[in-house]
């Protein structure tokens, strides 16, 4: 199977995260090679025109008031990809480099950026190849383009820097070589086409978005077990009381928790409570043996997750939009026979996205966190042993220590929160005078999707615990029975105090599939 770009094609996010994960071909079909072919043969017609335009006989940045002839351009290109090329750090995981490549090729394919054929084609050939550039994680202003990873990419095509390839780490030049791939060698305006647009804050961003989509699809599930596992009522959920309430994401979440809880019998008919409670009045003022409403955390769920799924659904649209554009300066439009110098580099989209997909999986980690503390309060579980430890309390500590996790990562969750898309400085003389700081925005929304990752696979450890405790998977809906199982297939119920590390990784994996 391949994944073929073509002319008027827009790329899904499902679909451009199954090509990067699968390590699916890529390739082009021959309306998009006329539009690159086009866009390359009117850029040169300008040159002979003798047009001044950025990064064909202009130096670039803080050098943009120097004219440089069209016969410097090779050696004016590769110093551009040599000069940006510092960032720092850690090397990005391989699987998010590989979409770094692939959006940065979705986007040349569009066939706006004048590159020549024979270097998209070498780029594809790369990316296909399994080559996978080291590109260091810290360093990315986010505008005029993510310079530094898109730079380190660039230079190991044409033949510098270091790739990871089958296993090993190479120099560029020798990955080529055992892929049989010869160097770019760059004209004017081609290291600019490579390096300076919002793929890599795109790549990363999108690969991101898609396990966080992931994460709210599990969780809304998770959350009903929750609502069993602490004997939560089901009518706040009713579809008809959130029909009074018009927003989209609150009453799907409403609606997928009523379905879900449907056949439950460890869930509470609200009218039941009342009943109880209504035999139990008198004339005196007194404490009644159980509550008329859940805490917020179970009944506020749907008014919590609704603007987390509908964060999450404009995020998409944020990135999936920016992935199928072009975004580089400048753009070279056949259709208009023209050449617009322009800011589509600028990541500032994305870097918003970014800071609300982290706001939104934070909010999403604090409704976890306080569920795992009614799990584990005995004074607010509505009948769970303290830190559901039934066997040998006191001698045993329960899932205690899960709680001191729980609440670490959240806090360092919440100081994550702090946006990035507000923190610009100036740089480059004055020139690149505002950023996005988009790349360190999705980089950042990875770190917070691994931690809400950890304390929803705790709220899920604690939930089947208190299922068992109460019963066992018997009482529950068939659709909450099908997530106990395949939970119990990586966490047995727990009746010694052993090491649950493995299992919270084990379950965290699981979630993010």
């Amino acid at each position: 199977m391949t994944f073929t770009l073509s002319v008027g094609r827009t790329v899904q996010l499902e679909e451009f995260e199954s090509a990067v994960r699968g390590s699916l071909p890529v390739a082009v079909d021959d309306g998009v090679r006329d539009r690159v072919r086009t866009s390359r043969e009117t850029l040169e017609k300008f040159v002979s025109d003798g047009r001044v335009i950025y990064g064909v006989n202009t130096s670039m940045g803080g050098f943009v008031d120097h004219l440089v002839p069209v016969t410097m351009a090779q050696e004016l290109q590769e110093n551009l990809i040599n000069a940006v090329a510092t960032n720092v750090g850690a090397y990005v995981d391989e699987d998010a480099v590989r979409a770094i490549m692939l959006a940065r090729i979705v986007s040349l394919s569009r066939g706006n950026s004048a590159i020549s054929e024979e270097n998209l084609d070498k780029l594809i050939a790369v990316y296909n190849s399994g080559i996978t550039p080291c590109v260091p994680e810290k360093g990315s202003l986010g505008t005029s383009g993510d310079l530094g990873p898109l730079a380190a990419i660039a230079l190991c095509c044409a033949g510098q820097w270091r790739a990871r390839y089958q296993g090993e780490t190479l120099p560029g030049a020798e990955a080529l070589r055992r892929a049989g791939i010869e160097p770019m060698k760059l004209s004017f305006k081609e290291g600019l086409a490579l390096i300076n647009g919002t793929s890599g804050m795109v790549g990363l961003g999108s690969m991101v978005y898609e396990r966080a989509r992931r994460l709210l699809d599990t969780y809304l599930l998770v959350s009903a077990l929750s609502v069993e596992g602490l004997r939560g009522m089901t009518k706040p959920f009713d579809p008809r009381v959130h029909a009074l309430k018009p927003h989209r994401g609150q009453q799907e979440v409403a609606r997928r928790l009523w379905e879900t809880l449907r056949g439950s019998r460890l869930a509470v008919l609200e009218q039941d409570t009342e009943a109880i409670l209504a035999q139990e009045m008198d004339t005196s003022v007194k404490a009644g043996s159980q509550p008329i409403e859940d805490a917020y955390s179970i009944r506020c769920t749907p008014q919590i997750l609704g603007p987390v799924l509908d964060c999450l659904t404009t995020v998409g649209g944020t990135i999936e939009n920016e992935l199928n554009s072009s975004n580089d300066n400048p753009l070279v439009v056949p259709a208009e026979d023209d050449v617009f110098h322009n800011g589509h580099f600028h990541g500032q989209y994305v870097a918003m996205a970014m800071d609300h997909l982290v706001i939104a999986l934070t909010t999403l980690t604090n409704l976890s966190n306080r569920r795992i503390d009614r799990f584990l309060d005995r004074s607010n579980s509505n009948g769970l042993p303290p830190f559901l430890c039934k066997e040998n309390p006191g001698l045993r500590l329960g899932l205690m220590g899960g709680q001191f996790m729980t609440a670490s990562v959240t806090a360092e969750t919440r100081a994550l929160a702090m946006p990035m898309s507000i923190q610009s400085l100036t740089s480059t003389g004055d020139f690149q005078d505002i950023v996005s700081f988009g790349f360190v925005a999705a980089r950042r929304a990875r770190e917070v999707l691994t931690n809400a990752t950890y304390v929803v696979a705790f709220e899920l450890l604690c939930a089947c615990q208190a299922v068992d405790i109460r019963g066992g998977e018997g009482l529950l809906s068939d659709a909450t029975r099908e997530l106990y199982t395949r939970t119990r297939a990586l966490v047995p119920y727990l009746d010694r105090d052993i090491t649950i590390t493995d299992y919270v990784e084990a379950i965290a994996s699981d979630i993010l599939g």
